[in-house]
């Protein structure tokens, strides 16, 4: 049976009780269990594969320099693994909220579980709960505020905070409390851009840590705003010019936002994706033609795509990942678009291809977006010929998802890149969570 929509109790109760109301009435099956764990899985091979990066050296001699012989407290844990989880930019991502929940909300809990003790079972049903939150608000902020603020970092604090409050069993007016306090914290600005500095693993990072340390002080009586959202002075009204409230209790009954979560299989903006999945059947339709032969490439996106990754010239491995005119070269030119792609020679080989790439903004994607992240690639070439490819979604997107074999290839992937020995054990010990298996050790990988 269906849920009933989230109808308010009463006059006075305020978006952030409707949240919490409306997550911890939704029923939990099996199959949902067994996501959640996939999606764990995902997170926790980004992470340790994102050690492996200049940015995650970075990280981990910080934390080596600040480490004690004292086991490390949840919430700065779950600072290093939401940063970490977020470098290499395989991570997912909610299309509807423009979040990746996966790299806020399984460090925030499974640094707490850790601690905690808890049961596969429940580690998973906090990070359902937790992704539902900041999705659910997401969904809430409108499409004005991705232009200046990163929605992960503002809406993130939402999703750890209630994935925590679910670990720690707070009641349902402390877990307002705990929303409070995340959404006070809300940061995230996009400036970071300009330079290709490292500051959006620092927003992962932050949005993780600043809603455990919420929920934790919850269960200790701190009081947060119950209108966070909504109030004259709270978040919508501060950073979200188009705010749609309505979004954030409606469809009650829909399935999980996690599984309606994207996965990426390529390491770069998820914004990119579609173009290169376009252009990836593309390059089976060059035949003898070569690079040379090509005049131009026209890419259809929708704006946000523009705004965050219109670069055509990138350089360095982070300003490709955020390039539509690298990725769709790359894309046409690589057998693999994979990490190699956006390293030097990489970049090189793509360099000249990519300044004959022109995006725009184009029907049907621009309208579609965010409901649908599409594409269109139209390589023309000296003799006047074309051809094109189109996607309304990418691979990856729940209309086109990765099996789970897919899922389980990435991960081994990631984990070898990672330096992690023993990926199998790994894999079949988070895979087992969704069974009742117990939450495997990190600490000797």
């Amino acid at each position: 049976m269906k849920n009933a929509p989230p109808a308010p109790k009463n006059a006075d109760e305020t978006l952030t009780q409707g949240l919490v109301r409306l997550i911890r009435a939704k029923p939990l099956t099996a199959s949902d269990y067994e996501a959640a764990a996939l999606f764990t899985l995902d997170a926790v091979a980004n992470i340790l594969a994102g050690r492996n990066s200049g940015p995650g050296k970075v990280l981990l001699d910080w934390w080596q320099a600040r480490a004690t012989n004292e086991t490390p407290e949840p919430s700065r844990l779950a600072f290093l693994m939401g940063a970490l989880c977020h470098i290499l930019e395989t991570d997912d991502l909610h299309r509807a909220s423009v979040v990746h929940p996966g790299c806020v909300v399984i460090p925030a809990v499974w640094a707490l579980g850790v601690k905690q003790r808890v049961g596969g079972k429940a580690l998973l049903k906090a990070v359902l709960h937790g992704f539902e939150a900041t999705t659910r608000v997401g969904m809430g902020v409108g499409p004005a505020h991705y232009r200046i603020w990163h929605n992960t970092a503002t809406c993130g604090p939402y999703g750890s905070a209630m994935g925590a409050a679910e670990l720690l069993g707070l009641d349902d007016a402390q877990t307002v409390h705990a929303l409070g306090n995340a959404g006070s914290q809300s940061a995230g600005l996009w400036q970071f851009l300009e330079t290709g500095a490292m500051t959006k693993h620092l927003h992962a990072g932050h949005a993780a840590e600043a809603g455990l340390k919420a929920a934790d002080l919850a269960a200790f009586g701190f009081t947060g705003p119950p209108k966070i959202l909504e109030g004259e002075k709270g978040f919508f009204k501060a950073a979200c010019p188009d705010a749609q409230p309505d979004n954030v209790l409606a469809d009650a009954d829909a399935p999980w936002q996690l599984v309606t979560t994207s996965i990426k299989p390529w390491p770069s903006c998820r914004h990119t994706h579609p173009a290169i999945d376009a252009a990836e059947e593309l390059r089976g339709q060059l035949g003898t033609r070569g690079e040379a032969d090509i005049a131009r490439i026209d890419v259809g996106v929708y704006q946000a795509a523009l705004d965050v990754c219109d670069r055509p010239v990138s350089a360095s491995e982070y300003e490709a990942k955020f390039s539509l005119q690298h990725t769709v070269a790359a894309a046409l030119l690589m057998p693999l678009v994979d990490f190699s792609a956006f390293g030097d020679k990489g970049r090189a080989e793509a360099a000249s291809l990519a300044l004959r790439v022109h995006p725009s903004a184009k029907e049907p994607y621009r309208s579609a977006y965010p409901r649908n992240w599409g594409s269109s690639v139209r390589v023309e070439f000296n003799d006047g010929s074309a051809i094109e490819a189109t996607r309304t979604n990418a691979k990856g997107d729940p209309e086109a998802p990765l099996s789970h074999n897919d899922m389980v290839a990435k991960a081994h992937m990631l984990l070898k890149y990672g330096g992690v020995n023993d990926a199998g054990r790994l894999i079949d010990g988070i895979l087992g969570m969704a069974q009742g298996g117990e939450v495997p050790d990190l600490s000797l990988l």
